[in-house]
């Protein structure tokens, strides 16, 4: 099979975080059963028009900023220099409306739609920008075949219209040579709340820094350690400042790799509190390394967690229901150790070749149907 992928932006892009970890895994794994990838994305400062990478064909134009309305001639220019036989289109931002253009077999993979929570991220201007961009989808891509990561985002879709029958499901992995458990990596003698990932509004980690004094209630010494950098760091330390916690909170910024993996491994607890993900990677990640989790039960992030298995949900914007599971994971000696070692269990389910090979059942389900109904 020819398959062309398209994309905002590839995984050596500084500003690359998990839709991009999510469609290079499964498309590396394609290539190296046989097929053909072409994958189309945005330029960065010192990126490469063409390039091959881990067996894909890279061809980067515009930028960041433009590339929604660079994408369709990109497309245009890589069809007419060859054949294809399916388009894989990852709307993790605003929609290239590929269909509009092209009578190819088509495959929307779709980490989750914003809908109204981009009224909590953007200004009014760009919310309602992104906001009615999603709207059209399902008229746009009425004869696409769509993939989800989790069940939460295909109900999402369901509920925009979208058929059931025409949404396939397959939950992200975790790479298990290096998420697991260490030996040699001891829990931080203070316990250690870790949030992992982008600062952006409505990630909502302000809720962790307001629930932080109501734990320490009960765990005097316990703190925050907050791993990732985003346009909302000034908003969070000054918060932090506020509430008379810098002693107790630490922002790590970015960090390497094995800096990640040491805080996942060492922490006592990872907390996610977004109002709506595609899916909860660093969930599992942190599963896989023997930590559970406690995060909002939200669409995507609740797929992601088994509960009194993994870790603990909690009511989305409940401080005081996030600040009670914490303590009771905290607190309660048997249950948390008991969860240490299920949560690894339960992460030992979600693997990149499981997805991969899912992922790539609904390609050919896609060109398959294509061809019947053509």
């Amino acid at each position: 099979m020819r398959i062309l992928a398209v994309n905002w932006q590839d995984i050596t892009n500084p500003l690359a975080g998990g839709a991009e970890v999510h469609i290079e895994e499964i498309l590396k794994r394609v290539v190296t059963w046989g097929h053909h990838v072409t994958f189309a994305c945005s330029n960065y400062p010192g990126g490469k028009a063409r390039e091959e990478r881990d067996g894909l064909l890279i061809r980067r134009r515009g930028s960041r900023q433009n590339f929604n309305f660079v994408a369709p001639f990109l497309v245009k220019n890589i069809l007419d220099e060859s054949q294809f036989d399916l388009i894989v289109e990852d709307i993790n931002k605003i929609p290239f409306y590929l269909p509009l253009w092209y009578d190819l077999p088509h495959l929307a993979v779709i980490p989750h739609l914003f809908g109204k929570n981009i009224y909590q991220e953007a200004n009014a201007v760009v919310a309602s920008y992104v906001y009615c961009a999603e709207k059209p989808i399902p008229r746009i891509y009425s004869r696409s075949h769509f993939l989800a990561i989790s069940d939460s985002t295909r109900d999402d879709l369901t509920v925009r219209g979208i058929r059931r029958e025409k949404i396939d499901v397959a939950e992200c992995g975790v790479d298990h040579s290096i998420y697991k458990v260490d030996a040699a990596s001891d829990r931080f003698t203070q316990p250690t709340i870790l949030y992992l990932g982008r600062l952006k509004k409505y990630k909502s980690v302000h809720h962790l820094i307001s629930a932080l004094p109501i734990v320490r209630r009960s765990i005097a010494n316990a703190r925050v350690l907050v791993v990732g950098g985003g346009d909302f760091l000034d908003e969070l330390k000054s918060q932090t400042q506020q509430l008379g916690l810098n002693d107790c909170v630490e922002f790590a910024g970015f960090v390497t790799e094995e800096q990640k993996l040491e805080y996942l491994r060492r922490s006592h607890v990872s907390v996610y509190p977004s109002p709506k993900e595609g899916w909860g990677i660093t969930n599992i990640e942190a599963n896989a390394c023997g930590t559970p989790v406690v995060a909002a039960d939200s669409p995507g992030l609740r797929d992601s967690v088994s509960p009194e298995k993994s870790g603990l949900l909690y009511e989305y914007g409940n401080i005081e229901g996030l600040a009670a599971q914490i303590v009771r994971l905290l607190s309660d000696k048997s249950s948390y150790d008991r969860m240490c070692h299920s949560a690894i269990d339960w992460a030992q389910q979600f693997t990149w070749d499981d997805c991969a090979r899912r992922s790539f059942a609904a390609m050919e389900r896609t060109v398959s149907e294509s061809k019947s109904h053509g």
